[in-house]
């Protein structure tokens, strides 16, 4: 976003960025990076959605006890878990794929979310192994944690590194795509599951299969290493003599992006604690709060998941046209406005078609937001440090308010009893991205941006 600010402070890095001949790629290799990128993005989102549909069974299966909420909240704890490692795992996956390029890091990234969800899948239950079996769920959630904690980074980075001027937000996008097909296959293999499989079936054995299914994704991190080329602005970056890009300690990176950070968290928190809600956290709020069967839940994210994958682009497209910041205030603030009229609809009678409706309302409201997502971050920052940038921004806001919103939600509903405890708060963390966002140079002068004048 304050890409001026960015030739000012590292002047050398502005020059590389901006003066240096991109490497001609032919059409066919472009798409064959929008694919890998896209196609491996959603499967490793298929690997970390599938735990939250699952949860209630999960606890069953590795955390038995005889309270079912301390039950349920270790499960979420441990759903949680994967979130905090987020952040360190963007870290270090941001410098490296900063460091020695994409596609290296797109491929590394695959492989191991895929070991570690087959790991998932094949751990015995606790009645087999005893406690080695939560612990081994949580090394499981730990390395997945790792994994995802670099994905949307480097993914958007490759995207929006592709992209043709202009066009920025609409490449990026894509990489919204990829978590829509994620969502459309997590919550289609779950409904077919739970309306399939008598619940013995599942708790014993139908749970596992998601997870087996998920680990088939290492073969595309090897596609990714061998057959995709490195993204044009990172080859720029990185000269023809050189086999890795300039070192920058996070001292630097802090000094020159700080400002970047905070605005992209902002753009982030309203679309993670919506996405969360409405998804993972939604399946386990059916049947406690609503007492409403988990296949209504998940024919409705179903049917979400295939309308974003249209939508999201949709979102890119307006954002190029007219500008990602003039889009996100007015869809946010009527987001907030919204939230709980939405919840309170479908708590004053909740029948599958309330519940149906407000998901699709919810899913046209979450496009809108987050569509733009991905260029937006990634326009934020240089391209020397932009996986890192966005990395450490993106996974620190989805960590606070979508990884720990189910724990959240659970604990502040067990408090206070009222139903409507999650639309109190999807306002709260839209009135604070507004807050974060407008108050940052960033979010208040996007104009100033090299990066925003090639979308806009």
């Amino acid at each position: 976003m304050h890409a001026m600010n960015d030739l000012s402070i590292h002047p050398q890095d502005g020059k590389q960025d901006e003066a240096v001949a991109q490497p001609a790629l032919s059409r066919s290799m472009v798409r064959r990076a929008i694919f890998a990128s896209v196609l491996g993005n959603g499967l490793e989102w298929f690997d970390f959605l599938i735990y939250g549909y699952f949860s209630k069974i999960i606890a069953q299966v590795f955390f038995p006890g005889d309270n079912a909420f301390v039950s349920i909240a270790l499960t979420l704890a441990t759903f949680a878990i994967g979130f905090f490692v987020r952040p360190l795992g963007g870290i270090l996956l941001g410098l490296y794929a900063d460091r020695v390029g994409r596609r290296r890091a797109l491929s590394l990234l695959i492989v191991s979310m895929a070991a570690s969800t087959l790991l998932m899948g094949l751990t015995p239950s606790y009645a087999t192994i005893g406690i080695a079996a939560p612990l081994l769920v949580v090394l499981a959630r730990l390395l997945q944690g790792l994994s995802v904690g670099g994905q949307f980074a480097t993914a958007s980075a490759m995207l929006v590194e592709y992209a043709p001027p202009g066009k920025k937000m609409f490449y990026g996008s894509f990489n919204m795509s990829s978590q829509a097909f994620a969502l459309l296959l997590s919550s289609g293999v779950g409904w077919l599951l739970t309306t399939q499989l008598s619940h013995a079936q599942l708790v014993s054995w139908g749970w596992r299969l998601p997870f087996l299914m998920g680990s088939l994704a290492g073969p595309m991190g090897f596609y990714i290493r061998h057959r995709v080329a490195e993204s044009p602005e990172f080859e720029a970056l990185r000269g023809h003599d050189g086999d890795a890009a300039p070192r920058q300690s996070l001292r630097e990176f802090f000094r020159a992006n700080s400002d970047a950070v905070i605005c992209a968290m902002g753009v982030i928190i309203v679309g993670a604690a919506t996405n969360y809600v409405w998804h993972s956290y939604l399946s386990l709020y059916v049947e406690r709060q609503l007492h409403l069967p988990l296949s209504s839940a998940l024919l409705g994210a179903f049917v979400s998941g295939a309308l974003n994958l249209f939508l999201f682009p949709v979102s890119g497209k307006l954002a190029d046209r007219y500008g990602p910041y003039r889009c996100f205030y007015p869809v946010v603030i009527a987001w907030v406005i919204c939230a709980y009229p939405l919840f309170h609809f479908v708590i004053t009678q909740p029948t599958p078609l309330h519940l149906f409706i407000a998901q699709m309302i919810a899913t046209v409201f979450l496009a809108a937001m987050s569509g733009a997502h991905p260029g937006m971050l990634a326009t934020l920052f240089p391209v020397r440090n932009r996986s890192t940038g966005v990395a450490l921004s993106y996974n620190i806001a989805v960590t606070l308010f979508g990884g720990l919103a189910p724990l959240t939600i659970t604990w502040l509903t067990h408090l206070s009893g009222s139903s409507l405890t999650p639309a109190f708060y999807l306002i709260f963390a839209g009135l604070l991205s507004l807050a974060m966002v407008f108050f940052t140079k960033s979010g208040r002068e996007p104009g100033v941006s090299s990066a925003s004048a090639d979308v806009c």
